[in-house]
């Protein structure tokens, strides 16, 4: 016997918020790296700062970025993000 999911299965709101939420991440990280990347980096050469041998630049949008991000998608899976069950049975949540 074949089950229907109504289209207003509420795994598929849960789903959509947290794609959405995915979407913002990504985003946040775009102006993070774009704004570090060629904030800092527009300069010349000879006036950059370095972290760690880096250009304070590259410093930021791609290390310090990295970092921050693992942190912000640790947090939001572990906070925003709802376990789901995928079993057609035990997925009509109320």
């Amino acid at each position: 016997m074949k089950h229907t999911v109504h289209p207003l299965d509420k795994r598929f709101k849960i789903a959509h918020r947290e794609a959405l939420i995915g979407v913002v991440l990504v985003i946040i990280n775009f102006i993070w790296w774009y704004g570090f990347a060629y904030g800092l980096g527009s300069d010349k050469v000879e006036n950059y700062t370095y972290i760690f041998g880096f250009p304070a630049w590259f410093f930021y949008s791609c290390i310090a970025g990295f970092v921050v991000m693992v942190i912000l998608v640790i947090l939001t899976v572990k906070f925003l993000f709802k376990d789901v069950p995928f079993d057609e049975e035990e997925g009509d949540i109320k």
